[in-house]
C-alpha cells in the first residue's frame, strides 16, 4: 500500500513546481493554470460520496461528482438538470421519472447509464452511512431499493417514494451529495467481499474501502488525491460531458491558521484563502493586490432555553430573551463580515425564507416582560458554550445584555463533545450552537425547530425543539403538511407561517446565518462562493 502511495505521489508531484506548491512553505507565484487555496480540511475522512458528511468533502465531491439534478444557483428555489435531461412525475405522486442526457461518459471513458444511477442509489442505502437518511426518509431500505429505484432502460431511471410528498422537496433531496452518481463498473472492479452480520447482511463492501481514497465521477474535476491532513489535488476531466474546467488543476493545501492564510495569501503562496477571521478579513480588504468575496451559508446560529427548567418556559421569559441580545453590536463586533443578523430559522435562499429581523435590544421591553412572568428582578441560568469563537464571544455580550435585566448568567465553558452531549441529553439550562442544513429544502430546518413528535425522553426523533423539551404538536402537523404540498407557492407560505409563530413564541433566539467568506487574489476570474458547501464550484475560475 505505501510502496502504491508513493508511486501514485511521484507521479503527481512531478515537476518541482507543484511539488512545492504542496510541501515547501513559500513559493512565490502560483502556476498560471493551477488554482491553490488555503482551506481547513482536516475534518474529511472519506471521498466516497455514500459516506462523506463533512464540509470540506461537500466541495470537492460536488466539483468531482454529478447528480440526476443540482440546484440551480440563479434561482435556488429550484433544481436543474444534471445528467438528467428531463423528468415527470405520477398522476399519484409517487413515481419520479428521469431520461439521462445521451452520449455521456465518466472520467474513466465509461458511458453513463441509467443503470450506474440505480447502482448509486443502491449502494448508498445499503452502506447506510450518515448521509442515507436523505434517501430513507421516501420509505427507501436496504430490502427494497433494487425496485424503488432502478434502471427501467439505458437512458430511463425511475424513483418510487412512499407518499406524495412535495416534488420540490423530493427533488431537493435529490441533489444532495449522497446522490451523486458513481461509475458502477468502475466501483466493482473494487469491491471487497463482507461477511454479512447482525449488522451488516450484505456480503461485499460496495467498494468502499477503496473509494474512501479513490474516484468514479464524472464531473469537471477529477479526483486525483486527497492526502489526510496535507492535501487534496483535483484534476480536469477531459471527459466531462459540457464545458471544460479553465484551469487544468485546483489544490487544497491543508491550513488552519486563519494569520497563516492570510500570510500565504499576501505572499503569492496561495490563491484564495478560505477559513479567515474578521481581523484577517479587514487586513486583506485594505491590500491593493487582493480582494474578498462572500456567501451566505445554511448555517444559522441560536441559543435556546431548555423547558424544562420552569422559569424559561414562561411564554413572556422565552419573548424577553429575544430582546436581550444586542444584534447590532454583534454585527459590528464579534460576526463582522462572517455573519448577517437573521432572526428566522430558515436561511436566505430557501424557499419561503423570510428576512424579518423584529428583535433589537429593549431592556426596557424585557424588563416588562419578566415582570409580567412573575420574575421583576430577574433569576440566575446558565449556558453551556463551545469554547471558541464567535460563540464564546456571543455569550459574553448575552451575558452582559441579560444582567441588565436582573438575569444573572453563568457560563459554563467546554469542548464540542462535552457541550453537545449535555444538550442532547435535555441536561442544558441554555446552550448556544449552529444549526446547518443536511440539504438544501425548508425541510432540513423546519423539521428541528418546528416539529417534535414526541417530547418524551425516550423519543426516537429528537430535533431541535424535543432537545429543548418543546411540545407542539400543532406546528409538528403543519410540518409535516408543508412536505405533501405541491404547489411551491402554498409550500411557501406554510414556512413562512412557521417562522413567524417561531419568531412569536419559541424557546429559540435565532441570532444571525453564517457568511462564508474568503480571501483572493485579483488575477482571479470567475472565483464564486456558493449557498451551500457543495456549492462552491471552482471549474469556472481562470487567471489573468
Amino acid at each position: 500500500m505505501l510502496e502504491k502511495f508513493a508511486l501514485r505521489s511521484r507521479a503527481l508531484l512531478a515537476g518541482a513546481a507543484l511539488s512545492a506548491l504542496l510541501v515547501a512553505p513559500a513559493f512565490a507565484v502560483t502556476p498560471a493554470d493551477t488554482l491553490v487555496e488555503g482551506f481547513a480540511i482536516d475534518d474529511i475522512i472519506s471521498m466516497d460520496p455514500g459516506e462523506a458528511f463533512e464540509l470540506s468533502t461537500a466541495e470537492v465531491t460536488g466539483n468531482t461528482y454529478d447528480l440526476l439534478v443540482r440546484l440551480d444557483l440563479s434561482d435556488t428555489s429550484k433544481v436543474k438538470g444534471d445528467l438528467a435531461e428531463s423528468w415527470t412525475v405520477s398522476d399519484d405522486g409517487l413515481t419520479y421519472t428521469f431520461k439521462l442526457k445521451p452520449g455521456m461518459k465518466f472520467a474513466s471513458g465509461n458511458p453513463i447509464t441509467a443503470a450506474d444511477v440505480a447502482y448509486s442509489f443502491e449502494r448508498a442505502i445499503k452502506l447506510d452511512k450518515s448521509p442515507a437518511f436523505i434517501i430513507n426518509q421516501f420509505g427507501i431500505t436496504g430490502d427494497n431499493v433494487t425496485e424503488k429505484a432502478k434502471a427501467v432502460d439505458d437512458t430511463t431511471f425511475q424513483f418510487v417514494v412512499d407518499k406524495a410528498y412535495a416534488p420540490s422537496f423530493v427533488l431537493n433531496c435529490l441533489s444532495a451529495t449522497v446522490a451523486s452518481v458513481v461509475d458502477a463498473k468502475l466501483v466493482k472492479e473494487h469491491v471487497a467481499a463482507v461477511t454479512p452480520s447482525a449488522d451488516y447482511k450484505w456480503d461485499n463492501d460496495f467498494g468502499n474501502a477503496w473509494l474512501k481514497t479513490g474516484y468514479a465521477g464524472s464531473g469537471q474535476y477529477k479526483l486525483r488525491e486527497w492526502r489526510a491532513n496535507e492535501a487534496v489535488v483535483m484534476e480536469r476531466n477531459d471527459n466531462y460531458n459540457g464545458e471544460k474546467a479553465k484551469l487544468a488543476r485546483v489544490i487544497y493545501r491543508n491550513m488552519k491558521e486563519s494569520s497563516a492564510q492570510r500570510l500565504a495569501l499576501e505572499a503569492g503562496d496561495i490563491d484564495v484563502a478560505r477559513n479567515l477571521e474578521p481581523n484577517d478579513l479587514d487586513a486583506i480588504a485594505k491590500n491593493a493586490d487582493l480582494t474578498t468575496t462572500s456567501a451566505p451559508k445554511g448555517t444559522v446560529y441560536y441559543i435556546s432555553l431548555n423547558q424544562k427548567n420552569p422559569t424559561l418556559a414562561k411564554p413572556e421569559v422565552r419573548q424577553a430573551f429575544k430582546y436581550l441580545v444586542d444584534y447590532d453590536a454583534l454585527g459590528s463586533t464579534i460576526l463582522k463580515g462572517i455573519g448577517e443578523i437573521h432572526q428566522s430559522f430558515l436561511p436566505k435562499g430557501d424557499l419561503g425564507a423570510i428576512d424579518d429581523n423584529p428583535f433589537k435590544l429593549d431592556v426596557a421591553k424585557a424588563k416588562e416582560l419578566l415582570a409580567k412572568a412573575g420574575v421583576p428582578d430577574g433569576f440566575k441560568v446558565t449556558m453551556d458554550v463551545r469554547t471558541g469563537q464567535p460563540t464564546t464571544g456571543m455569550a459574553e455580550s448575552i451575558q452582559q445584555t441579560l444582567g441588565q435585566a436582573g438575569i444573572k448568567l453563568e457560563i459554563i465553558p467546554g469542548d464540542g463533545k462535552q457541550t453537545l452531549t449535555k444538550y442532547r441529553a435535555r441536561n442544558h439550562d441554555i446552550y448556544i450552537g449552529q444549526w446547518g442544513q443536511d440539504y438544501f429544502d425548508p425541510n432540513s430546518n423546519a423539521q428541528t425547530f418546528a416539529s417534535n413528535p414526541d417530547n418524551s425522553d425516550n423519543a426516537k426523533i429528537k430535533t431541535l425543539a424535543w432537545r429543548n423539551a418543546w411540545d407542539i404538536p400543532d406546528l409538528t402537523k403543519e410540518t409535516d403538511a408543508a412536505l405533501l404540498e405541491k404547489d411551491s407557492a402554498k409550500r411557501a407560505d406554510i414556512y413562512k407561517d412557521l417562522q413567524q409563530k417561531i419568531l412569536d413564541t419559541s424557546p429559540f433566539v435565532i441570532i444571525h446565518q453564517q457568511l462564508e467568506v474568503a480571501g483572493l487574489r485579483k488575477n482571479l476570474q470567475g472565483f464564486k462562493l456558493g449557498p451551500s458547501f457543495d456549492t462552491n464550484f471552482v471549474w469556472a475560475v481562470s487567471k489573468q
